[in-house]
């Protein structure tokens, strides 16, 4: 009997390396298939898709703002990743950032609160006249972020002052003078600010400019008045969801891990919250409740912060009412300078039909266009060739150019409308 089983197995024996070997095989190619899912590497690169209405200033802006109808190309090994994209920046901000020097201003606003922004001045001569960056940043970000300064640093090397709104709460070492922080679409600290420039630079023209929630309290500031809309020369809004009544459904689905980013994005906002609790929940003239607080600490998600806290900063009596009256589609549309919507197709954070608000308001008004790049992540936008990005981002070069283009055109307009 062991003298059989011996046979066996010196029979077998043989086969088993070559079945091992196969089975490794298997492992390392589905590990190549899951990489290369995950990467998007087999997605090809391409110009944004842009829409817009055929006018000579779309026409003029298209052609002086070369870098809006290339493609796009982003690190080849990663930068198809919008997920890859999105924490590079979220980590990182951008790689080298440069340090602008720049003068920290203090505003007081009639509820007590402090607005505070950062003014950096020109260090070349722009070639047209004096114009000033209105700068508003994401959501619980301030001047001290990486991709702000490398923003400003490049805007500042074209010969434009720039102005960067460090939201309410915001900046970790400086205190709340009202119990009060930023919200969803509060305008009021973007609008002293504004203000402030417009006083103190009374030659100055503006360019307002919006990452992400700074890009729905930007449009939302110039749609809410005529008025606010004086000497601004163009807005640029970048990577923002237009509505966040309709993005708060969105934002509770696993699609694109969006429930994740949910999660991490309240658990930042849990922190700066808490940083200011004294503030906001020892005030004797502050809304909040000790009920508001204990909610505070089991929320996991933004949809829950807003409801228990956000809203109550501005007495809106229900969280429907508060998006719908922050959000800047109900006023985007009364915006009559010219106006740049981005945003990316792979930014996890933006659901695809938000999407539709900025190219139906592209296709029915002759001011908008809106351009939708393939990639990009949300407010990634770096270049590079293989793995190492790029300090400069593509969004940056996008923005200034435009702005450029914007700049020449009253120059250009005699010859543009002749050619029509």
């Amino acid at each position: 009997m062991s003298a059989q089983v011996e046979a066996d197995v010196r029979t077998i024996s043989p086969e088993m390396p070559a079945m091992f070997d196969g089975m490794k095989l298997a492992a390392v190619a589905t590990v190549l298939y899951v990489i290369v899912r995950t990467l998007n590497l087999k997605c090809p690169t391409a110009a944004p898709d842009i829409t817009c209405q055929d006018t000579p200033l779309n026409r003029y802006l298209l052609k002086s703002c070369p870098i809006l109808t290339k493609e796009y190309i982003p690190p080849l090994l990663w930068g198809k990743s919008g997920h890859l994209q999105t924490a590079l920046y979220g980590k990182m901000g951008r790689v080298k950032s440069p340090k602008p020097c720049g003068l920290r201003k203090y505003l007081s606003m009639p509820d007590g609160a402090t607005a505070t922004f950062d003014l950096f001045e020109p260090q070349g001569v722009h070639s047209t006249r004096d114009l000033t960056m209105v700068i508003c940043p994401g959501i619980g970000n301030h001047s001290e972020k990486h991709y702000i300064r490398t923003f400003v640093d490049y805007s500042q090397k074209q010969g434009y002052r720039c102005a960067v709104l460090n939201h309410l709460g915001a900046l970790p070492n400086i205190e709340l003078t009202s119990p009060r922080m930023f919200t969803y679409g509060c305008t009021w600290e973007f609008s002293a600010m504004v203000g402030y420039i417009k006083r103190t630079f009374p030659q100055t023209q503006l360019i307002v400019v919006g990452f992400s929630l700074g890009g729905n309290i930007a449009c939302k500031y110039l749609g809410e008045s005529p008025a606010n809309q004086e000497r601004v020369l163009c807005c640029v809004s970048i990577c923002q969801g237009y509505s966040a009544l309709r993005a708060q459904e969105t934002f509770l689905q696993w699609d694109q891990c969006r429930r994740l980013y949910n999660f991490l994005m309240a658990d930042n906002m849990k922190k700066i919250i808490l940083s200011h609790r004294a503030s906001l929940f020892g005030m004797s003239s502050s809304n909040m409740e000790a009920a508001d607080l204990s909610h505070l600490y089991t929320a996991t998600s933004l949809m829950q912060i807003d409801d228990n806290i956000m809203r109550k900063f501005h007495g809106h009596n229900s969280l429907k009412e508060y998006y719908e009256k922050e959000s800047c589609v109900r006023y985007i549309h009364n915006i009559s300078v010219p106006l740049l919507l981005m945003n990316s197709s792979d930014d996890p954070l933006v659901h695809q039909s938000l999407l539709k608000i900025p190219r139906t308001l592209a296709e029915k008004k002759q001011n908008v266009i809106f351009a939708l790049t393939l990639h990009g992540g949300h407010l990634g936008f770096f270049e590079g060739s293989v793995l190492f990005p790029q300090p400069l981002s593509w969004m940056d070069k996008v923005i200034v150019s435009y702005a450029n283009a914007i700049c020449q055109w009253e120059k250009h307009r005699p010859q543009c409308q002749q050619a029509k």
